[in-house]
């Protein structure tokens, strides 16, 4: 029978795995927590059959599948039956670049399995699993997946805006956490090849993702995208992605002269890269000339960052709650009354530009 979604309450997963263990593992899991019901389907075509018949809230996908893969389901689902789909992965490059290929797919987020040859423990995606399968249940699929795979336009207003200023001496410091890849693929593509500021993202994402993502935004994107290296120049029109297991930070040596510092250390930050530490460095260095941004992600990473540029002098945006797949860390920044702005994800970049022309100008 099929399920009614409107008038049920439990959360209704399907875990999609080829894998017998990995089923039983996400199983259990998922239903061990309050609220959460579980099916399961071992292939790509029994999902296709368990999606037809109980109607699932959120779908959990394997990247990697003999027959119907992960990718190729996940088309199928969001062409017939689209819904929230959480792809599950391994942290090799190839799932990382098919991880990414999933989320311009229309995938919802990813789990990285980040398993050992040592060991099948799965339990410390435990988490990380549950706040993105609750996230997902809350959203709803907006867009056509033709959509979501086209390149955005670039509304011509970007490109007059980057035109009028010439901003060397300015920076803008971004972080993001769940929903994050898909809404930078969103946006980033939206600069037009002048801009004029370097862009310094943290991303909190697991080893061996930063790299291909930020290749991959590198063939979408005018501007350049690079995954930040120690010692990097940061120059104008150029996007650093923060790599991880490393602490990104700045340092400007002079008023035409800064660098990217890359720190293994964690401190006591529990994200590796953190957006404080990121932020709280561009504070220092820019001042009044750096703009903080934070958007969609769990939990409050970035709030004392962007405080510090808040007293600085320096501007700071918020992704607003309606186009937030979690509304955590911005809603962290914007309790504290830090936030000068706050925007539609959409209409972030044309933010930064209309901020960084009028700086230049004062």
């Amino acid at each position: 029978m099929t399920r009614n979604r409107e008038t049920a309450a439990p959360v209704l997963v399907l875990v999609v795995d080829d894998s017998a263990f990995m089923r039983a593992a996400l199983s259990q899991m998922i239903g061990s927590e309050p609220g959460f019901e579980v099916a399961t389907a071992g292939s790509g075509t029994d999902a296709l059959e368990k999606i037809s018949a109980l109607n699932p809230d959120v779908i959990t996908l394997d990247v990697q599948m003999p027959g119907l893969g992960g990718l190729e389901t996940l088309r199928r689902i969001m062409s017939q039956f689209p819904r929230p789909v959480i792809m599950v992965s391994a942290t090799t490059e190839k799932d990382a670049i098919d991880t990414f290929d999933a989320l311009a797919a229309g995938a919802f987020d990813c789990v990285p399995k980040q398993l050992s040859s040592s060991s099948l423990d799965i339990s410390h995606i435990r988490s990380d699993l549950l706040l993105k399968i609750r996230a997902a249940a809350r959203t709803r699929i907006l867009n056509s997946p033709a959509s979501r795979s086209k390149k955005p336009s670039r509304p011509s207003a970007l490109a007059r805006e980057s035109a009028k200023f010439d901003s060397t001496h300015a920076i803008v410091a971004l972080g993001t956490s769940t929903g994050g890849p898909k809404a930078l693929q969103e946006i980033l593509p939206l600069f037009p090849r002048e801009l004029s500021v370097p862009i310094v993202i943290v991303q909190h994402m697991p080893p061996g993702f930063t790299k291909p993502f930020a290749h991959r935004m590198n063939m979408l994107c005018s501007v350049t995208v690079r995954e930040a290296t120690d010692g990097d120049a940061i120059l104008p029109g150029v996007v650093y992605i923060a790599p991880s297991g490393w602490h990104t930070r700045v340092e400007k040596h002079s008023r035409s002269n800064a660098r990217i510092c890359l720190d293994p250390h964690p401190g006591d930050s529990l994200h590796v890269p953190s957006i404080d530490v990121l932020m709280n460095s561009v504070a220092e260095e820019f001042g009044k000339l750096a703009i903080g941004v934070i958007m969609t992600g769990m939990g409050t990473d970035g709030a004392q960052g962007m405080k510090a540029i808040y007293r600085k002098g320096g501007l700071t945006i918020a992704q607003n709650e309606a186009t937030c797949a979690v509304y955590g860390m911005p809603r962290a920044c914007t309790s504290l009354g830090i936030v000068n702005r706050i925007a539609p994800l959409a209409e972030i970049p044309f933010e930064i530009l209309r901020a960084t022309r009028s700086r230049m100008r004062a």
